[in-house]
């Protein structure tokens, strides 16, 4: 089975080049890449789908960019 870490909110920040707040408010009005809770408290994100949402921002970018 292929390993697809868990990345916390602060890891993928970093990854996004993001203060941690834009992600906490991405969440809240439901952009962003998909995160779940673990427990009541803990948000945690899956690195595929980090990076898969990045990819999908990048597509976006270029089309726009060529119309």
């Amino acid at each position: 089975m292929e390993s697809d870490p868990l990345l916390r909110t602060r890891e993928v920040a970093e990854l996004l080049g993001v203060p941690e707040n834009t992600l906490r408010w991405w969440r809240y009005v439901g952009y962003g890449p998909e995160s779940f809770r673990l427990g009541p408290r803990r948000v945690v994100y899956r690195r595929s789908k980090v990076l898969a949402w990045l990819a999908a921002q990048e597509a976006a970018g270029a089309k726009n960019a060529a119309v």
